[in-house]
């Protein structure tokens, strides 16, 4: 079973189970560097919890995901249509000042990651960001019919400097905000689109 799969099935209780997770500290490491109304990609928006903060904050922002299910559950919450897509689909061209892509874009085989990252670049304007988040480790696995790629802060420098234009601003790690979760540890990553 795929991971998209999963989260087709598991729509609801996956929306219910992180729809009041607390991101308000990565959300302060990361909103500060995006222009005030800039626009945000939410790259894989799962409940639209994120999308639905940025909107009140005052942001353009346009919402994906690669689940149809999921993106019915956000467009209800967020009011507007969250567009079905998939990672390796995105083809903007300096369409945005930053790119959203919590705990999203792990769920692909770090063999597709460079070539996901670079389609991200590609589609951020100068000075742009990235955020994105990895489970924290040095693997590739599959748990509960999800699979995850694992980084830690060498791993992924390392890992970076094959996509052109990228820079490393930040990495930290972090343990998860749900209480069920709270020893699942995360590497956070903020990165800058080089102006040219």
């Amino acid at each position: 079973m795929d991971t998209l799969s999963y989260y087709s099935k598991n729509s609801r209780s996956f929306y219910e189970a992180t729809i009041n997770a607390d991101m308000s500290q990565i959300y302060e490491s990361f909103l500060p560097l995006i222009p005030l109304g800039g626009t945000i990609l939410d790259f894989g928006c799962g409940s639209g919890r994120d999308s639905k903060f940025f909107l009140s904050k005052g942001f353009d922002v346009v919402a994906i995901d690669g689940s149809e299910e999921m993106c019915n559950l956000a467009s209800k919450l967020l009011g507007k249509e969250v567009k079905k897509m998939f990672f390796s689909d995105l083809d903007s061209i300096a369409t945005y000042d930053g790119i959203w892509a919590c705990a999203s874009i792990l769920h692909l085989e770090r063999s597709s990651l460079k070539d996901v990252f670079r389609k991200m670049e590609r589609a951020l304007k100068e000075g742009g960001y990235i955020y994105s988040s990895f489970k924290y480790g040095d693997k590739e696995e599959y748990i509960n019919e999800r699979y995850y790629t694992y980084f830690n802060e060498n791993k992924f420098k390392e890992f970076i400097k094959g996509v052109d234009n990228l820079v490393v601003q930040k990495l930290w790690s972090t343990y998860d905000s749900r209480k069920e979760y709270s020893e699942t540890k995360w590497l956070n990553v903020i990165l800058r689109k080089e102006v040219l």
